[in-house]
Formats: structure tokens, C-alpha cells, sequence
């Protein structure tokens, strides 16, 4: 079956934003495929944790950073740079959240989508 433009395209920044993570040595980076499901916000959310605030803006930086030089694509919609515990970066068919350790665990978000495909990404891996 003959993938569309848009699903190899969602498919190429969802691996950008997982780079833009590693790069800044993010932790726990999930990558939930949400194509499948009904009424889903995007195709992919990607998700990772950072250990400090410094490494949070960091990590987002590195994102924005690793999606514009590969593909000219900046972010639709950020949130969250002001109270450095989630930054969210739309990118309409992926969304990337950076959230500190503590914050994460609150939201829980892989639980809210736990019908998603579900990839853990090894953060130690090189790029």
C-alpha cells in the first residue's frame, strides 16, 4: 500500500523532533503513533523528559533547531517556554512535549492515549 505524502511526512518529523530530544540528551522519549486512532489531534505525539528547567528550554531549542534545518517547518503553536515545566510544540500533524520528570508523571499523557502504538525510543542511542 502506497504511503500518502502527508503520513511519510508526519512520519519524517516525528524522527526530526526525536533527534531535536536527543541531541540535548533527553530521557524516557516516547513516541506515540496516533494515525490509527479515531478522532486523534495529530498523527504523532512525541513525548520526553527533561531533569531541569535549563535542559527543558534546551531540549525544545534542539527541536526547533533539528525541524527547521532539515525541513523550513517552525512550529505552528509553543507553549509553556514562561513556567519551564511543558513545553509543547505543534507542529499540527506532531506534537513534541518536553515535560520535567515530576510533571510528566501528573499528566500522564501515554495513559491517556493508551490505544496510540507505542515506540520507546532509547535515549542513549547515537544519532
Amino acid at each position: 500500500m502506497k504511503q500518502s505524502k502527508v503520513e511519510a511526512n508526519s512520519d519524517i518529523l516525528a524522527e526530526l523532533v526525536v533527534k531535536g530530544m536527543k541531541e540535548r540528551k533527553a530521557t524516557d522519549i516516547v513516541v506515540l503513533n496516533l494515525k490509527s486512532l479515531k478522532n486523534a489531534v495529530s498523527d504523532y505525539f512525541v513525548i520526553a523528559s527533561a531533569s531541569s528547567d535549563t535542559q527543558l528550554d534546551a531540549i525544545a531549542t534542539s527541536i526547533e533547531e533539528e525541524v527547521f534545518k532539515a525541513i523550513r517547518q517552525n512550529p505552528w503553536q509553543s507553549e509553556g517556554r514562561m513556567n519551564k515545566e511543558w513545553v509543547l510544540l505543534d507542529y499540527v500533524d506532531v506534537v513534541a512535549h518536553v515535560f520535567l520528570k515530576e510533571k510528566r508523571s501528573f499528566y500522564a499523557l501515554e495513559e491517556l492515549w493508551g490505544d496510540a502504538s507505542i515506540q520507546h525510543v532509547d535515549s542513549e542511542t547515537a544519532r
